[in-house]
């Protein structure tokens, strides 16, 4: 499956640690965006990861489960490719 992942951090050093740790399971695409292409197991790792590092009161992470469909429909204005890999086929 593939994912968007954003998030909204307040603390900067907890912050870094989400960017660190979603290298992990992706590419970042922006300051606080990354694009996620995983399996079921992967998914949930990478969530339960992420919940272990936030402040459940104060920070927000979401995630955007996308479906082949939504992908091909990626546009991106300015620098930057649509995300491609063999399960997908970006037009």
């Amino acid at each position: 499956m593939y994912v968007l992942v954003s998030y909204d951090i307040v603390d900067d050093k907890v912050r870094n640690r989400v960017m660190k740790f979603l290298k992990n399971f992706g590419d970042r695409v922006q300051l606080s965006v990354f694009e996620c292409n995983l399996d079921e197991s992967m998914y949930q790792r990478m969530k339960k990861g992420i919940e272990e590092l936030i402040d459940m009161e104060n920070d927000r992470v979401r995630y955007y489960r996308l479906c082949k469909g939504c992908m091909e429909r990626v546009v991106i204005s300015g620098w930057g490719e649509a995300p491609h890999d063999e399960d997908f086929d970006v037009i």
